[in-house]
């Protein structure tokens, strides 16, 4: 710091902040650009002119300090620092040291929470399994240390977590300690403990570590690329509100029990962030408050309360590319230029128009080289797992963010894992592309290389040889790479019963679920309801006249109930007809529990003949698991028109096979 910044009081500080501005004979002596606005940093470069002639030195005050202003001509900049909330900033001219001219004051409002940090560490050492709260970090405005570190077992952990020293479980009573050893528990499971640290001003933030037992032995996870436990197993429903009904969230709320009995385990809400008008949600114009068509912060909060009490993830689908051209932020750049402090949110180009992708002409992209950005979207995300208990995010165009700042999606995760280890992050990108598992996401999207086209989407025309192109398009699959499959979403158009029919809906309903992967029931799959998402809105009715609730029930029943379906491994199988059956096997934890699938896209019956190998490898004897048919396979099985076999050994004895 400038020694003059040390040597002045604070009673100067108020009295520069507070002083009027003083004009010299031809208008003011000095001037800061533009009024303020908000801020979501703790540090502002802040600029001004001041005229050489008059002012021999330029200091600038705010809540933090008085700083000197770097001069380049009549053109003046200094870093000043903020504080939480509403800022006054003022830029003072002296000459010869004594004379003294006051700018007209900014007011700069900080945004984001002036608190500490809470970051646990957790490692397993010869001490033992240890907790580690030292790379918590102080507030980023009024810095304070962090004094105390309190620990916590989060309710739900398979057995009570004891410190090494101690008789009382953690959830009984709080220990408190920068590093605790604890007890290995003697039972294997995932174990969660709450970190909560407080500064010296009072402040506090909490964060959740996460370790494992294995065997007997602890674990650490690493959690910039381990996905969390309960996506193995997942099965999602996208949520579009107004479908469901005048009241959006509310109606979802009341609809809550059908969808969970469907045997789904998270929901996936598009987007409920504020929006103009009729738009779906991807124009965004407020990233922390809800559109009005919705309902309430609150609607949010019951309808999350009210899913986890049903054992139910919700998933937000959220927009981190870009602002709305309606934004405040956007509208007050488009209006004032360069003088306004929100000018340099937003990504431009070479001549210095905002840039946008596609026809996308009312989606402005924002500037990931801004520190005032990432801070905000950053900010964004948190605030709904903070406030709110998101599980997880449907991250739209996050191809886009990486093409021009790939750097802040693994900064992004570990922000949100500090909050909750279990957050799922699902990158609205391909799959096909493995980056995008190794820098900060958890699974992506079945499209093929090219931005935004399903991999399936040649696969089901009139004449066309649907399982050699379906057998195609699995074959690039990466097992390491989750990928979210689908029938329908918000961007496939009409629905796939309106273009293929409902026989084909059924079967292609019946692969979503035996193949690895997260499958998604987008709104009204499940009573084979036909729309188009950013088609004229009508709330769905609900009717089932083709029988499709039942036919999920069924299908998630079975992913649910045979691990070899839940797992990632996939085996072709060749058949003897190539254009029109798809066969696979979901090898299991032991042969007995391998399933092999068999999908006959033909409108007539067929026998399929499998390999010697096959079929000796299936055991002979079969059960369909969609019908509780027992076959015995010497070579070939029968398969109906438009239908599937979805079949694993028979423990049932041949006398019983035979009726």
């Amino acid at each position: 710091m400038h020694p003059l910044a040390r040597s002045l009081a604070r009673p100067l500080v108020l009295a520069l902040l507070l002083a009027p501005a003083a004009a010299g004979a031809s208008g003011p002596a000095v001037t800061l650009n533009g009024d303020g606005g908000d801020s979501w940093t703790f540090d502002r470069l802040v600029e001004g002119t001041a005229a050489p002639d008059v002012c021999d030195e330029v200091l600038v005050a705010s809540p933090g300090g008085i700083v000197p202003a770097q001069r380049d001509g009549a053109r003046f900049f200094a870093e000043v620092s903020l504080h939480e909330g509403a800022n006054t900033v003022r830029a003072l001219c002296r000459r010869d040291g004594a004379g003294e001219t006051a700018s007209t004051t900014q007011t700069w409002t900080v945004r984001p929470r002036d608190l500490p940090k809470a970051w646990p560490r957790v490692s397993v050492t010869s001490a033992g399994l240890t907790l580690d709260s030292g790379r918590s970090e102080p507030a980023a405005g009024r810095a304070a240390p962090v004094v105390r570190a309190e620990w916590r077992a989060r309710p739900g952990n398979p057995a009570p977590l004891f410190a090494a020293e101690g008789d009382v479980p953690l959830d009984e009573s709080p220990a408190t300690a920068r590093r605790l050893v604890l007890q290995t528990p003697d039972k294997d499971g995932d174990y969660y403990i709450c970190m909560r640290v407080v500064d010296a001003l009072g402040r506090e933030d909490s964060a959740t570590a996460l370790f494992r037992v294995r065997g007997g032995r602890a674990e650490a996870p690493d959690l910039r690329r381990e996905a969390p436990a309960w996506m193995e197993g997942a099965v999602v429903y996208g949520v579009v509100p107004f479908l469901f009904g005048p009241r959006g969230l509310a109606e979802v709320t009341a609809r809550l029990d059908a969808i969970a009995a469907l045997g789904v385990t998270a929901l996936w809400l598009s987007p409920v962030t504020g929006a103009p008008g009729e738009d779906f949600g991807y124009a965004v114009t407020d990233h922390f408050g809800v559109r009005d068509r919705y309902g309430s912060l609150g609607d949010v909060k019951a309808l999350v309360g009210a899913a986890h009490a049903r054992g139910l993830k919700v998933l937000m689908d959220f927009v981190p590319n870009h602002l709305a051209e309606q934004h405040p932020y956007h509208a007050d750049a488009a209006a004032r230029g360069p003088q306004s402090p929100y000018h340099d949110f937003f990504d431009r180009g070479a001549d210095g128009a905002v840039t946008h992708y596609f026809d996308w002409t009312n989606l402005k992209n924002l500037n990931y080289d801004a520190p005032d950005v990432r801070r905000y979207m950053t900010e964004a995300f948190a605030f709904w797992v903070r406030e709110v208990g998101i599980d997880g995010f449907r991250v739209d165009a996050s191809w886009a963010v990486r093409e021009r700042a790939p750097e802040f999606w693994p900064q992004l995760r570990e922000e949100l894992k500090r909050m909750n280890p279990d957050l799922l992050l699902l990158a609205e990108s391909t799959a096909r592309d493995p980056w995008y598992v190794r820098n900060g996401f958890d699974a992506a999207y079945d499209w093929t290389d090219q931005l935004g086209q399903w991999a399936w989407h040649d696969a089901f025309g009139a004449g066309t040889p649907t399982a050699a192109r379906l057998r195609a398009a699995l074959a690039h699959a990466d097992p390491a790479v989750p990928v979210m499959r689908f029938l329908n979403n918000n961007d496939t158009g009409a629905r796939f019963i309106t273009r293929h029919g409902v026989e084909r809906a059924r079967l292609a309903a019946t692969m979503l679920m035996t193949l690895p992967g997260l499958p998604l029931v987008y709104t009204g799959d499940e009573v084979g309801a036909a729309y188009e998402p950013y088609g004229a809105h009508k709330v769905i009715g609900w009717d089932d006249p083709n029988g499709f609730t039942g036919l999920y029930k069924r299908l998630i029943a079975l992913r649910a109930g045979h691990g070899a379906l839940r797992g990632r491994a996939l085996s072709p199988v060749a058949t003897s007809d190539t254009d029109s059956v798809l066969a696979y096997r979901r090898p299991g934890a032991t042969p007995e529990e391998e399933v092999l699938v068999l999908l006959n896209w033909s409108e007539v019956p067929r026998d399929v003949a499998l390999s010697p190998a096959d079929a000796a490898a299936l055991g002979g004897r079969l059960t369909d698991l969609l019908t509780g048919e027992t076959l015995t396979v010497t070579g070939t099985v029968p398969v109906p028109a438009l239908g599937a076999r979805v079949l694993k050994r028979s423990a049932i004895a041949p006398q019983a096979a035979q009726r």
